[in-house]
């Protein structure tokens, strides 16, 4: 079984060689970490990975929960790891010490969280929802519910939830019938039902805090009229202390294709007219508020799905390594050719090397958005906070869409390794197939990640998010061009961002005038030619702070010499793998993303057009 679940080489490559990190902490805002102690808090999060959560997430799969009279029971395996995970204080990693969190910069808990989501995304989800509705509180909970619920939350004390979705109103939130009556002593009496509620019941925690969307009577139709509250499963006293259940009834689980761990709860409030709750920021302002939790979520959905495939990746690396079956193909002529290990073979190699350069670029992509989060942390002012904070609003729904779409395919090429194997449950890879496939349907389906990045983010601040996009883009190309090795890669990107570029104007432009929903048919292969150009840049990224350890280790950047030094320097087989990947993305696979914007221009109408009668009976 392989333990690597990611590779600690490329990820320490990324965080320091590719992002700086070691540099960003010299800020006076990170005074209280150093180098090596951001590398023992991400040794210590792979420990309790490979350890402790990857252990229990077979057993998690096969005992999933169960639900009887209104409670849901974890897998057992998940207790004991719930508070190993709590005692080490993980889940406020990033937050502010003030609120009970450990401050540590974004970019490194990025590692972290893939190591945790690659060795068990079903459990990490109680945990990330203990932060997730925590979260609201800090930002938006007056001093009373910051009081009564934040320490808790942040601590893994109390759980938490996200309560959205209900059986006529999924995507569409404006929708929703849940309602708020307000009481003579400030709170709030909540009726309505929801479904499809992660940790909406469970039994790893005392308590459970759910932010709830409801409409309180008379207010404004759609998403204008919906407000925020808090509504704890038992209430809570004003000593902090629990009181009496708040009618807030799991009515059953859902029985789905993967997570099993994860309870996926429908919930009724007010049942018996007795669930209250208290208002969580502005009365009708509730989806300004809950769009905080969303926009986390969505970000951590895209680190689920590429943490998945990173540790599939890394189980087929190791399979490929060791089955050895058939000859080689040099020696098929050959009769007393022995048996080689399957990484040998044409085929088997193209795989891990497609697996390889999308973990890798999703893994800069990922860090990289972390990163932002840390720079508008510590922005010098407001135009550089606004900068850092758009292009964290324009990747949240390519880091969404892109990395769970492509983490899927990951985890598909990782049992096509396997053969036959990968297709049973004695290897882990087909767990990672089906857990990984709701990352691209929940917090927001694909395909409504890619309205927004066609509806909304191509045009925030007319368009200059997405132009500064393109502007780091290109100043990573002009580098590039500087260095003879990687200027035939430079030049390639270079033609694929202007390209983008007039792709989004043309398609935005389509979407303003009466072929509106001919542009949206086209939203998808937007985003994921977004996401690809985006792979492309990381992946130049990568070469260039590849090209001084490459040349330092292996003595000369001529090919022959590189080559000849990579066969025994492991030090200069790692550098060169970084070049090699970044000119197959960008050689190989880049190509097809110009392919599809020539479709995308074309803006064909027949999907549009098709008479309904013509899909079928």
């Amino acid at each position: 079984m392989a333990l690597e679940l990611a590779e600690r080489r490329d990820v320490d490559f990324v965080l320091y060689e590719q992002l700086g990190l070691d540099k960003l902490i010299k800020h006076d805002r990170f005074r209280e970490f150093d180098k090596k102690t951001l590398d023992l808090i991400i040794t210590e999060a792979r420990t309790l990975a490979v350890k402790e959560l990857l252990p229990a997430n077979v057993p998690g799969d096969r005992e999933g929960c169960t639900f009887e009279s209104g409670s849901v029971k974890v897998p057992e395996a998940y207790r004991r790891i719930f508070d190993l995970y709590r005692q080490g204080d993980w889940i406020a990693l990033a937050d502010d010490p003030e609120v009970g969190g450990q401050g540590v910069p974004v970019t490194a808990t990025s590692a972290v969280h893939e190591y945790f989501n690659g060795a068990n995304t079903a459990f990490c989800m109680y945990p990330g929802l203990c932060h997730g509705a925590g979260k609201l509180v800090e930002l938006f909970g007056n001093d009373e519910q910051k009081k009564l619920y934040l320490e808790k939350m942040y601590a893994g004390q109390w759980g938490g939830s996200m309560l959205l979705t209900e059986p006529e109103a999924g995507s569409d939130v404006g929708n929703l019938t849940t309602s708020a009556q307000k009481n003579g002593d400030g709170t709030w009496s909540i009726n309505g039902s929801k479904i499809f509620i992660t940790g909406g019941e469970q039994d790893l925690t005392e308590n459970i805090i759910h932010p709830v969307l409801a409409r309180i009577e008379g207010a404004p139709a759609g998403t204008k009229g919906i407000s925020l509250f808090l509504v704890p499963k038992i209430r809570v006293k004003a000593d902090g202390s629990l009181g009496e259940p708040n009618d807030v009834v799991c009515t059953g689980i859902e029985e789905k294709l993967g997570i099993h761990g994860s309870a996926t709860c429908s919930l009724t409030l007010g049942g018996r007219g007795q669930c209250i709750g208290t208002l969580l920021g502005e009365e009708n302002k509730g989806m300004r508020v809950m769009f905080h939790m969303m926009n986390e979520a969505r970000l951590g959905v895209g680190i689920q799905g590429f943490a998945m495939a990173s540790a599939a990746f890394s189980f087929a690396l190791n399979y490929a390594r060791e089955r050895k079956q058939g000859r080689n193909l040099l020696q098929m002529m050959n009769p007393d050719a022995q048996s080689v290990p399957i990484i040998q073979h044409p085929d088997v190699r193209r795989m891990l090397m497609w697996m390889k350069a999308h973990v890798e670029g999703m893994r800069s992509f990922v860090y990289y958005v972390g990163s932002c989060f840390d720079r508008v942390a510590i922005a010098a002012d407001d135009a550089d906070r606004e900068r850092w904070q758009g292009l964290i609003e324009m990747l949240t729904p390519v880091v969404k869409a892109y990395c769970t779409d492509k983490a899927f395919e990951v985890c598909n090429q990782a049992v096509q390794t396997y053969g036959g194997y990968g297709y049973t449950m004695e290897y882990p890879v087909e767990q990672y197939l089906r857990d990984c496939k709701i990352t691209s349907i929940y917090e927001g389906t694909n395909g409504i990640q890619a309205m927004d990045l066609l509806g909304r983010k191509l045009g925030m601040k007319q368009g200059k998010y997405f132009m500064a996009l393109l502007a780091e883009m290109q100043k990573t190309v002009a580098a590039a061009k500087a260095i003879e090795l990687l200027k035939p890669m430079a030049l390639k990107l270079e033609k694929a961002v202007n390209r983008l570029g007039e792709t989004a104007l043309t398609l935005g432009t389509t979407a303003m005038s009466p072929k509106v929903m001919t542009a949206f048919a086209f939203a998808q292969p937007l985003l994921e030619v977004t996401g690809d150009v985006i792979m492309g840049w990381m992946h130049l990224w990568r070469a260039i702070a590849a090209v001084p350890g490459l040349e330092k280790h292996a003595g000369s950047l001529d090919p022959a010499v590189r080559k000849e030094k990579a066969q025994t320097h492991r030090h200069a087989a790692f550098y060169e793998g970084k070049v090699r990947v970044a000119e197959f993305f960008i050689f190989t696979l880049l190509p097809a993303a110009m392919g599809k914007m020539d479709a995308i221009n074309g803006t064909c109408d027949a999907a549009m057009e098709m008479p309904e009668k013509s899909f079928g009976n």
